[in-house]
């Protein structure tokens, strides 16, 4: 791991030892070393990528009990052998998806997120992969993230222009756009997802 990366890596667990400490201390003064260990790691963030103070803890900080990685799925739709991606408004493409509402499973989250992103409503057919996103993705988060990707299959629908996404477009596994949103979705595992759709019996693969 690069230096770099390890700053960032301790700065993630500081914050992590931070907000534990912070939701199941009692004492005032215990209260008060953790709150400062937390500042130190935002401190540390912000450092590393020149970010304001303010923004990374906005970022960084705010969730409150013992911190454990968030869910993100991913949809993928083809159509013969081409796989849907959606352009958001930065003009870079993925794979449909978000993160996971908390009254969503994440098959329910797929169709949901791929319903509103794409104009599609699907079926959630197969588990692709399971991908621990700071070890796939660029860009260190400074929270853990658990990658799903799902084949689905389309019911029908219609794109419609929204506040995340501006096109939606099939694309072969030769002709994948080129500025990718790679923190949400790489080439590698756009890739993985024409792998799974053409095997005729598939092992989901996780980190």
């Amino acid at each position: 791991m690069e230096h770099k990366d390890k700053i960032v890596a301790w700065a993630v667990e500081l914050q992590s030892l931070a907000q534990a400490g912070l939701f199941y201390s009692k004492d005032k003064f215990d209260i008060e070393r953790f709150q400062r260990i937390r500042n130190i790691s935002a401190e540390m963030l912000a450092l590393k990528t020149d970010l304001p103070i303010e923004k990374v803890k906005d970022l960084f900080c705010g969730d409150e009990g013992y911190q454990t990685p968030k869910i993100d799925t991913r949809g993928a739709i083809f159509s013969g052998e081409k796989i849907l991606l959606v352009r958001e408004s930065d003009g870079r493409w993925t794979l449909p998806g978000g993160w996971c509402e908390l009254n969503q499973s994440p098959a329910e989250n797929t169709v949901k997120e791929v319903l509103e992103e794409a104009g599609l409503k699907v079926s959630v057919d197969k588990l692709v992969a399971v991908h621990d996103r700071n070890k796939r993705n660029s860009d260190t988060y400074a929270f853990g993230v658990a990658k799903m990707f799902f084949l689905c299959t389309s019911l029908g629908g219609e794109f419609q222009k929204n506040i995340e996404t501006v096109e939606s477009k099939f694309f072969a596994e030769d002709d994948l756009p080129t500025n990718l949103a790679s923190e949400k979705t790489t080439a590698e595992q756009i890739k993985l997802c024409f792998k799974a759709h053409r095997a005729e019996v598939w092992e989901t693969v996780f980190d």
